[in-house]
């Protein structure tokens, strides 16, 4: 058996011109209302509106396919009208959010590049990786440090970038990364310490904002992992220094936004036996963590439904 490290040095990084991309800015969906056919989320709307209005937190966490989706203007607009308290994500979407912004495409095939070794292996995305390390050396946090190099690039689509508008407008956009999770881990000029200092910090920032939930929103659009165990840790932490000072993080409302079916009791956890059990946004955010005095909301829909539906309830 093999020992040792995988030299990266062997790797042979491509230029993105010779990628097929998936996505491009046609994806992109214009800022419009529409029609809120979803009781659940014209609630949401009006919890969100009240919350604001209470200076309590309101947590928008999601996965990359959300951007994926072309809702970047809703999500923008928001933050332009100080909705949201604090946006979420992994660090995929923060790829995409990179490569649309500099070249006006994004996503690969899986299948098509992983035959040969390909996959993930593109010279300009890999650039992130030095933005990271630049960011953790000045003390900034991962999602910090890529909007900030977004916005003060010459790059053509920065308009569109929600992490760029983020660190215009201030707004946190924490980045929760998973070493070996995404493309920019397999390329050589990853340094993990670098990551695991700007997600840590992060981490912390998002935990501060969960101090401020009392009468707040979470949501969760199409985060499986990520976001309800960050969440989960997060609120641990913020109930455990209120609890020192007498105060309580109880009264707030939980939205999930996925393609779960789920039944219509999801306020009750499933049993061991279901699998179910191990879809965490159900048992952690629906259910054990308002349990003692929340409100949890679920809508079954896709992210180009949903997220504009959701916009609509909030600016109406």
């Amino acid at each position: 058996m093999s020992s040792g490290l995988f030299d990266r040095s062997r790797l042979k990084i491509r230029p993105l011109a010779e990628r097929a991309h998936d996505l491009d800015l046609g994806a992109i969906r214009p800022l419009a209302p529409v029609d809120c056919t979803a009781p659940a989320l014209a609630e949401a709307g009006r919890r969100i509106k009240a919350a604001r209005a209470r200076g309590a937190a309101v947590v928008l966490m999601m996965g990359a396919h959300v951007l994926r989706s072309g809702v970047q203007r809703y999500l923008i607009d928001w933050m332009e009208r100080g909705l949201i308290s604090v946006l979420s994500t992994n660090g995929a979407l923060a790829i995409h959010d990179y490569e649309w912004a500099r070249i006006g495409a994004t996503t690969e095939s899986v299948a098509r590049y992983i035959k040969d070794g390909r996959f993930g292996l593109w010279q300009e995305t890999g650039e992130l990786n030095e933005i990271v390390s630049c960011g953790a050396r000045e003390g900034l946090g991962l999602g910090e440090a890529v909007g900030k190099a977004i916005a003060e690039s010459g790059f053509p689509n920065r308009e569109i970038s929600v992490l760029a508008a983020a660190y215009r407008l201030g707004v946190p956009f924490t980045v929760h990364v998973g070493i070996g999770y995404d493309i920019v881990h397999e390329h050589p000029n990853c340094d993990g310490a670098a990551y695991g200092a700007a997600s840590y910090h992060d981490f912390l920032r998002f935990a501060r904002v969960v101090e401020d939930l009392d009468g707040g929103v979470v949501m969760n659009f199409g985060s499986a992992v990520m976001a309800p165990e960050v969440y989960l840790k997060a609120l641990a932490m913020a109930r455990n220094v209120a609890e020192q000072e007498g105060r309580t993080i109880r009264d707030f409302t939980t939205l999930v936004c996925d393609l779960h079916e789920l039944p219509d009791d999801f306020q009750r956890e499933p049993s061991r036996g279901e699998a179910a059990y191990y879809y965490r946004p159900w048992k952690t955010m629906l259910v054990r963590t308002v349990a003692d005095g929340g409100r949890s909301l679920y809508v079954c829909g896709k992210h180009a439904d949903t997220v504009p539906q959701l916009w609509t309830a909030t600016t109406s």
